[in-house]
């Protein structure tokens, strides 16, 4: 069972098996106060020294029969390698299913994740393009993603705090991240309410807000403007003088790595599906040739700020997996050196 610790008021309590009767809860509404704080939280006491996060996203769980648009082999090595890794969450960046209108491609999901469970995970996923297609209307998806969460029932949105000094805003890129938003309104909120403690805020979401942009590439995978406005909004946060910004995202079935506006921006789609080839942009601090890039992030926080790496399969026709270390960045707290790092 994935494990959430949830806040409601001033009280937080563990959930496993059992769902709280909250209902199909409305949308955020800016004609009330956003709330403040974390939905979910982990105290420092519940977490590993240090700290470590996987991200990765673009897995789309359906049934094994299916090739083309997903490599199930290498889905379920992912799954399985995570684990060894005994990470304290793992944030989903979306496209957890193949068609979120069939609630059988979520019982592929539960079938082939159930070592997570097994094992205790903390699994904190953003909604994709995907959790919402199938040809079923939105909410019959929506339901089926929270069948599958049910810790989030009611909520496309959500923030997480890991310990006293890591923050995650898990987004709806769905959904409007405009100016004038309900969205946007509650990440502003969220954010003014931040503890002092937090060194580290994650904003992960499916659309990646900087992108390699294609030539003659699609508008989807090219950069949206409903993203584009989340990472001006980012730019500009006060915020961002204390607490280091990263964004997590997929959508693109590869890898990427920027660095723009002090901001830290990861695309990690790498989950499964069908890998995307990219031509690499200079700004892209990524410039491995390789591919496909199967893969998934590792971030490690130690006193002095955050390191990731990119832990990539090395050959997805292998009959056994082995495992390349191809990017390692480290991301340092605000006030200090921003971000370096270099690709094997």
């Amino acid at each position: 069972m994935h494990f959430f610790r949830r806040r409601l008021g001033s009280i937080f309590f563990l959930t496993a098996s059992l769902t709280l009767s909250i209902g199909l809860m409305p949308r955020p509404s800016v004609l009330a106060a956003p709330a403040v704080g974390p939905d979910f939280r982990l105290s420092d006491s519940e977490l590993s020294h240090p700290l470590r996060i996987i991200v990765y996203g673009d897995m789309r769980f359906t049934d094994p029969a299916e090739t083309k648009a997903t490599n199930p082999k290498v889905r379920r090595w992912l799954v399985e390698q995570i684990v060894t890794e005994k990470p304290d969450a793992v944030l989903l960046s979306g496209d957890v299913p193949w068609h979120g209108g069939q609630a059988g491609d979520y019982d592929v999901y539960r079938r082939e994740t159930q070592i997570w469970r097994d094992t205790h995970l903390h699994i904190y996923p953003a909604l994709g393009n995907h959790e919402l297609s199938g040809h079923f209307p939105e909410q019959t998806c929506l339901e089926n993603w929270w069948n599958a969460f049910p810790e989030l029932r009611g909520r496309r949105w959500y923030s997480v705090q890991l310990g006293s000094s890591v923050y995650v805003l898990n987004l709806d890129s769905n959904s409007s991240l405009l100016p004038d938003s309900e969205q946007i309104a509650w990440v502003r909120a969220q954010l003014a309410g931040l503890p002092a403690t937090v060194r580290f805020v994650f904003f992960n979401l499916h659309h990646p807000p900087v992108v390699d942009v294609q030539e003659n590439g699609d508008p989807s995978h090219n950069g949206r403007p409903n993203e584009h406005a989340l990472a001006e909004f980012l730019t500009k946060a006060p915020e961002k003088s204390r607490a280091r910004f990263i964004v997590t995202a997929g959508h693109i079935h590869n890898y990427e790595r920027f660095l723009q506006d002090d901001v830290a921006y990861l695309v990690s789609g790498g989950g499964g599906a069908d890998p995307r080839p990219i031509v690499r942009a200079p700004a892209d601090l990524y410039q491995d040739p390789g591919f496909p890039n199967y893969h998934y992030v590792r971030i490690v926080q130690d006193s002095e700020g955050l390191t990731g790496t990119m832990v990539r399969v090395a050959d997805p026709d292998a009959a056994t997996p082995a495992w390349q270390e191809k990017d390692h960045f480290e991301i340092r707290a605000a006030g200090g050196s921003r971000l370096s790092g270099k690709s094997n």
